[in-house]
């Protein structure tokens, strides 16, 4: 099998600017001269394994950043967006997207940009939507998709926010008791913590300094919005700073992704990055046994698994997400090199979509991407009650996954023939190249469609080649 080279300039350049080093000081570091950094940088050349070893010597560098990360979801992104029937005759092949990922991330970003822009104008003008008229119909993503890229483009993992989490749970003589850590935070500033018989789950009144939680919510729910509440009022320069930083277009976007930090830190307090990676290894990733330990709930603890991408200290890469009954992707996040798609719903061969047939059971699948890339994925059903009799139950379906090689570490791989059968999957019907799958639902949009009317097979039509 021929050894895949790694191209990682856009990596190099941006790790030396970072470190505030030139060329030269660079290269000295790492032992090459000075012209075959340069070619390295600009991908001219690939990474050698002696410098990969430097790096990780000199800079302590986890070498899987150089493989994994913005360039693919740039890749697949971009591979989504030019699936659109405008690109039919000008698509560009594979390889100079990955050109264009890891040389001009910058320039796919804008490109991807672009599309967006164009889309969005496309469905308007298509349901007569009037908004282009008027003087605020700005065409920019909306606040919702542009915090989505945000955490996406992070890897979901914001290592400032994180390791504040992990401090406020831990102190000289170990882990604290959540409670009381919190207890201690609220007394702080004076506030007052009530459990009340209420169906709001939490509320927060800053002039009467009272922070109720309803008791009719699950422990592990009450934990969690004790620690959302707790981030809001104790991490606002820190969130504030982040928000900077990521320069949001509107003030809404600020606001979505304002929470969604305060949920980073809730989800990274309740299970402290080292420890529960600890815990991860020891248990092999058994989500019920992490649960118990943690106080957690299994779709808190599957999403953690996703974040554990610490430099220096990395898990297993996994993807994460969770769907509607109506097969909506709800959250989602990759850090292997299956990304999910960013419009419309995941691939309906996927075990996560029969999970409401077999609720409180897990759900095991060996799946193989378009791409030749293997997965073990697990699939359950997870309900959230309301805490009464009229109260609506939500109910959703979570995936989580990672590619076959990192199997053995996981509990639920036992008994498994991991070099059996993988069934095939894609990302989503629109984008997806098996010509023949029996559960397509549109035809893919980058090829072309033959119908026979004198003939009929699992399709209504054939996939041109």
């Amino acid at each position: 099998m021929a050894v895949q080279k790694l191209y990682a300039g856009a990596k190099l350049r941006e790790m030396r600017t970072r470190l505030g080093l030139t060329q030269k000081a660079f290269s000295d570091k790492l032992s090459v001269s000075l012209p075959y950094l340069n070619q390295m940088e600009n991908n001219h050349r690939p990474v050698s394994a002696a410098v990969v070893l430097a790096l990780a010597q000199e800079f302590g560098l986890d070498v899987t950043e150089l493989t994994v990360g913005e360039s693919e979801r740039l890749v697949s992104d971009m591979k989504e967006a030019l699936a659109d029937p405008v690109f039919a005759a000008t698509a560009p092949p594979l390889a100079d997207l990955r050109l264009a990922a890891s040389n001009a991330p910058a320039l796919a970003r804008a490109f991807l940009d672009l599309h967006r822009a164009y889309r969005q104008t496309h469905e308007r003008l298509a349901s007569l939507d009037e908004a282009l008229g008027r003087d605020d119909a700005a065409l920019r993503p909306s606040p919702w998709e542009e915090v989505r890229d945000f955490f996406h483009y992070c890897d979901n993992y914001i290592d400032a926010v994180d390791r504040a989490a992990e401090r406020f749970m831990t102190d000289s003589n170990g882990r604290r008791d959540l409670l009381g850590a919190v207890r201690e935070a609220l007394d702080r500033r004076g506030i007052s913590l009530h459990f009340t018989d209420t169906p709001t789950i939490r509320r927060f009144d800053p002039q009467a300094r009272r922070l109720d939680i309803s008791s009719r919510v699950a422990s592990a729910t009450q934990r969690f919005q004790l620690l959302y509440q707790v981030a809001l009022i104790t991490q606002n320069d820190l969130f504030d700073a982040t928000l900077d930083l990521a320069r949001f277009h509107t003030p809404e976007a600020r606001d979505i992704a304002k929470s969604g930090l305060a949920n980073y830190f809730a989800g990274a307090a309740l299970l402290p990055y080292r420890d529960f990676l600890s815990a991860a290894q020891d248990t092999r990733h058994d989500l019920e046994r992490l649960a118990d330990l943690f106080g957690a709930s299994i779709e808190q603890v599957a999403h953690r698994l996703s974040t554990l991408q610490r430099p220096g200290a990395k898990g297993i890469p996994f993807f994460f997400v969770r769907v509607d009954q109506a097969g909506t992707i709800t959250k989602r996040h990759s850090a292997t090199r299956l990304q999910f798609a960013r419009f419309g719903g995941a691939c309906p061969l996927w075990n996560v979509h029969r999970a409401f047939e077999t609720p409180g059971h897990f759900l095991r699948q060996l799946a193989e991407t378009p791409d030749g890339v293997r997965y073990l994925s697990l699939a359950r059903d997870v309900s959230k009650p309301g805490g009464s009799f009229h109260a609506p139950t939500r109910r959703y379906a979570i995936g989580l996954g990672c590619e076959v090689q990192h199997a053995e570490a996981l509990v639920y791989a036992d008994g498994m023939d991991l070099k059996g059968r993988f069934e095939p999957i894609g990302i989503s019907c629109r984008i997806c190249e098996r010509p023949d799958c029996h559960q397509r639902s549109v035809p893919p949009l980058e090829r072309r469609l033959r119908v026979d009317p004198d003939q009929r097979g699992v399709l209504p039509y054939e996939i041109a080649p």
